[in-house]
């Protein structure tokens, strides 16, 4: 573009010449509406000129002043309408290239305008003060006029004159360049597009005809080689032929630098080369070194040098990147046959000397494309040497990086991508250089549909993401993220255990992907860990969502999701609170909605959620599943409607809401319905299942409440029914459940024979003597056949308790009080205390003897309590059965429950007449100490039953002096006790001590 417009002018007379100038502004307002590039700045012009123009059509008196003004406004005008007219018609790239030029001109021009009416006369103008001061504001306005490029074309042309400078201006930036100058001239950023412009502005710069400024000239072609290094303005074809005939006019060895080249400071070859005062080259960093250590002189010379002036020797470096250009394009071609060697040596040197060639500049890489050297890179990656194999990995995603070509090049060899993930899973230094090459090609849209169809590719990168090393995790997760573009690949990370992207498409993708991406989820075997970690993510909105979707398939794979989530009873806690219930109950009920294995899984996710309610949580935040009694009657009342699976989880429903914090209101409600009936009919079904989890619930309900009212439900069928059960499960679960139930059933004489008539003695004795007792539901089944067997060892009952004796059943029980639970201990002494009861009744008298007998035979012994003649099966004496001494012991145990049952025990001993006898028994025991202890006890019950003991053992002066000193303290703190019912009790004993007299107040 010229730096001006020459428009010459002939005298004119004023009134032609007011009427062109208004005419020749309406010209270059409209010229300068339709302007590409500089819209704002023209704009700004435009306004300018309106005004002028509306000044210019007032009837103004013609002076000579006025005419000169309106000779210059008229040529300035001319001027902006000349340079609008090319910003209209010229090529876009050149009015970018030259927008800096356009804005001086444009700006001088308005300057000059504003200069034109500050020397019109207007106090010799026949106008009012109103146009006067309306003509000095725009000279004004005009005058101090500034123009600006936009930020975008500054951008453009900074970047041009720093390409124009330096000397690493490589295809990447051309291509960003041409990026930058599509946008600031207003087109397409497509390949074809940008050829066409640049096609058009070659044209226009080798048109002989425009080139009127040499410097402008210079500065185009700088220019046309620049962008000549962007893809989209030279096809590869160009740049083949363009390297092929340098490289075949090369010789085939590389030269050696000439001595020129060299810095006489450093010693070595120069890379930025600069002139001093003294007329000598020196490598900048050197020569400024010496500067700046207080060196003035020249190295070589000894002159002074000025040290501020230091000059770029352009034409040495110029020479010095020729011959370096021409080596590298001599080794890039000479080692290629070299890493085909079976020398891994050479191999190895040809591949670090391939690799900084590599890295040194992008043009460099583009000649390796060009000699092919991809197929052999990739041919390398199944090297038994690992170096080997790093190299060509890294010189790889070099090669990647320039361009989507490349990426494809490398990706099309066969095995390529098969031999990188190969490499993803050795060592890890090797795995982050196959990653890094992965993830730069996963960014060609092409290449990334292929990467995760790789066998391995996504499970690798998966496990790579939870590794230590942060930036290959980083590189990891970028990865998967951009291969999650296919749906393919989202399954498959999903099932590698990465579930980010699924979770996405799940929640925000287009229905068929959400549909695809619930079935994958539900299909999923998932750890306790990654179904925590799915709802913490989100996956219950999408999911409850879809279970209130018309399709049913979306109801079913939604459904089937929720199943598999809600076996972690947190997550079952939080479906509810995110108001899963009420679509869950809907389908449950609906059975035309429906299809029946999705009321079976409905059902089975129900119970999911019921079993979360026993969480301590769900106490916490009162969480309820079943919110009043109507809700409970419609879900129990389905067992009578449905088949064995529904069945089995609404029964484990109802198991697991009798254990939640409100488990007794539910228990409550379910008597009142009268369940216990529908659930002794179950417990004669065929199937195990749903006969186990009837016989479990039943248990649960009959465990507190009125057990009266279980009399009407409860026959004598039902009773050979849970004995059956007993004897002839394999489910430890259903026996302790169904010996629970027999063990709390009313003590009802009736219920007893039939017990009796149904051997449930033979089954208890077979129940506590066989298998291990510390296996948890093993356990269970002991105490409560331990339980059970209490009902038969009442001492109202002879007829039992012999049953019992004869069957071996005490000394199991004297087993237990030394190896089985508290429970079982409790329950064990409780029996034995029921037998030592009947004792006394059934010993036998022993007979006197006569004169002969007692020469001829042994004196018979006797028991020592009962003073006659016991054995374990006739008498059921605990002595005889060695009770004595587990029972002693256990007075010390913890749990308060073992405590007081082997006391209850001890004392039949001390009963009646038996005080003198009994209380020797439990002396020579050791048994006193330990019920004085008790007096001590945090139970008031202990305190009483032992202080009763202790006021009649007391009463024999041999005990009293021997135990009552360590007995007083306890004795006196209980006296002292304000409205204690023992104080009457304890001060009667501290009387038979002597420490309180007879008629004390304390009585």
């Amino acid at each position: 573009m010229a730096t001006g417009v020459i428009i010459r002018t002939t005298p004119i007379p004023a009134s032609d010449l007011f009427s062109q100038t208004v005419l020749a502004i309406s010209d270059t307002v409209n010229a300068a509406k339709d302007v590409v590039i500089q819209k704002e700045n023209f704009k700004k012009f435009s306004t300018y000129l309106e005004i002028l123009k509306e000044l210019l059509e007032l009837n103004v008196d013609h002076s000579e002043s006025l005419e000169n003004a309106l000779q210059t406004i008229n040529r300035e005008i001319k001027v902006a309408k000349h340079l609008a007219l090319e910003c209209r018609h010229r090529n876009k790239i050149y009015i970018l290239i030259t927008c800096r030029k356009i804005v001086k001109l444009l700006e001088g021009s308005t300057k000059e305008i504003g200069r034109a009416l500050s020397l019109i006369p207007l106090t010799s103008l026949d106008v009012s003060l109103d146009i006067k001061n309306q003509v000095i504001k725009l000279s004004k306005d005009m005058l101090d006029a500034l123009y600006w490029v936009t930020a975008a074309e500054d951008v453009v042309v900074k970047k041009i004159e720093l390409g124009i400078q330096g000397r690493d201006f490589d295809r990447s930036r051309a291509n960003q360049l041409l990026v930058h100058i599509a946008e600031a001239i207003g087109i397409s950023p497509e390949q074809s597009e940008l050829k066409k412009e640049f096609e058009e502005f070659k044209r226009e710069v080798e048109d002989a005809t425009l080139r009127k400024d040499l410097a402008e000239d210079v500065q185009m072609e700088q220019i046309i080689t620049l962008l000549e290094k962007a893809d989209a303005t030279t096809s590869l074809d160009e740049k083949k032929k363009k390297y092929f005939e340098k490289r075949n006019a090369l010789g085939r060895q590389p030269l050696e630098p000439l001595q020129s080249f060299y810095c006489p400071i450093t010693q070595a070859v120069m890379v930025d080369p600069v002139e001093t005062t003294s007329g000598r080259t020196f490598e900048r960093s050197a020569i400024e070194k010496c500067f700046a250590e207080g060196n003035n002189l020249c190295p070589l010379t000894m002159v002074p040098l000025n040290t501020s002036v230091i000059r770029p020797n352009k034409t040495l470096r110029e020479s010095i990147e020729e011959w370096k250009e021409r080596n590298n394009i001599i080794n890039i071609v000479s080692i290629k046959p070299k890493l085909q060697s079976s020398e891994e040596t050479e191999m190895l040197q040809s591949l670090s000397k391939l690799q900084d060639i590599c890295t040194e500049r992008e043009l460099h890489r583009e000649w390796m494309t060009m000699e092919d050297y991809i197929p052999v890179l990739v041919g390398l990656l199944s090297a038994k040497n690992r170096e080997i194999r790093k190299h060509a990995l890294f010189i790889l995603f070099m090669l990647a990086k320039d361009s989507d070509d490349n990426k494809e090049r490398i990706s099309k060899v066969d095995n390529a991508l098969e031999s990188i993930v190969r490499s993803l899973a050795r060592q890890i230094d090797e795995g982050k250089l196959a990653l890094q090459l992965l993830l730069e090609l996963s960014r060609s849209n092409v290449v990334r549909d292929s990467i995760g169809s790789v066998h391995g590719c996504i499970l690798l990168l998966v496990t790579m993401l939870s590794g230590d090393e942060i930036q290959a995790a980083k590189d990891a997760q970028e990865l998967l993220e951009n291969l999650s573009f296919l749906h393919q690949n989202v399954i498959q990370m999903a099932k590698a255990n990465y579930f980010k992207p699924l979770l996405h498409l799940l929640s925000s993708g287009p229905q068929n992907v959400r549909l695809i991406m619930a079935k994958t989820f539900s299909e999923i075997e998932l750890t306790d860990h990654y179904k925590l970690s799915m709802v913490k993510d989100g996956a219950l909105r999408p999911l409850l969502q879809m279970l209130s979707h018309g399709e049913l398939e979306m109801k079913e794979v939604a459904v089937k999701a929720l199943l598999q989530l809600s076996d972690l009873p947190q997550n079952g806690l939080q479906m509810i609170k995110e108001g899963a219930v009420g679509p869950l109950f809907e389908l449950l009920y609906r059975h035309s909605l429906s299809s029946p294995t999705l009321r079976e899984q409905v059902a089975a996710t129900i119970m999911h959620l019921a079993v979360s309610t026993t969480l301590q949580e769900a106490d916490w935040e009162k969480v309820l599943l079943l919110e009043s009694q109507e809700d409970i009657f419609k879900l129990f009342s389905l067992i009578s409607l449905t088949g064995p699976d529904i069945q089995r989880s609404i029964l484990h429903t109802f198991q697991a809401l009798c254990h939640s914090p409100n488990g007794s209101d539910i228990r409550m409600k379910l008597r009142q319905l009268s369940a216990v009936q529908v659930l002794v009919q179950l417990c004669e079904v065929d199937n195990h299942t749903v006969r186990e989890n009837a016989v479990k619930l039943f248990h649960c309900l009959i465990e507190d409440g009125d057990k009266n009212t279980f009399l009407e439900h409860v026959g004598q069928r039902c009773i050979e029914t849970l004995l059956r059960i007993i004897k002839t499960s394999n489910d430890l679960e259903e026996i302790a459940a169904a010996m629970g139930i027999v063990s709390k059933l009313p003590k009802d004489p009736q219920l007893n024979q039939w017990l009796i008539d149904a051997e449930a003695v033979q089954t208890i004795f077979v129940c506590l003597t066989d298998g291990n007792k510390n296996a948890l539901h093993k356990r269970q089944v002991i105490e409560n056949a331990v339980g059970a067997l209490g009902r038969f060892t009442v001492s109202t009952n002879k007829e039992w308790q012999k049953i019992v004796a004869e069957a071996g059943l005490i000394p199991v029980l004297v087993h237990l009080l030394v190896s089985g639970t508290a429970l079982m201990k409790q329950n064990a002494a409780i029996s034995l205390k029921q037998f030592s009861e009947s004792s006394v009744s059934l010993s036998k008298p022993m007979k006197k003897r006569g004169i002969f007998q007692c020469c001829l035979a042994a004196p018979e012994i006797g028991c020592p309590v009962h003073l006659g003649i016991c054995t374990v099966e006739s008498s059921f004496c605990i002595l005889q059965a060695n009770a004595l001494e587990p029972l002693v012991r256990m007075l010390g145990e913890p749990d308060l429950g073992p405590c007081e049952a082997s006391l209850d025990a001890l004392l039949t001993l001390i009963d009646d007449e038996r005080l003198q006898s009994g209380s020797k028994v439990l002396a020579e025991a050791n048994a006193i100490v330990p019920i004085i202890k008790l007096l001590s006890s945090p139970s008031e019950k202990l305190q009483e039953k032992s202080l009763t003991a202790l006021e009649r053992i007391f009463r024999l002066v041999e005990f009293k002096l021997k135990y009552g000193t360590s007995a007083q303290m306890p004795l006196v703190e209980i006296a002292q006790r304000k409205n204690s019912q023992m104080k009457s009790l304890a001060a009667r004993v501290l009387a038979q001590l002597n420490v309180l007299g007879q008629q004390s107040s304390f009585f």
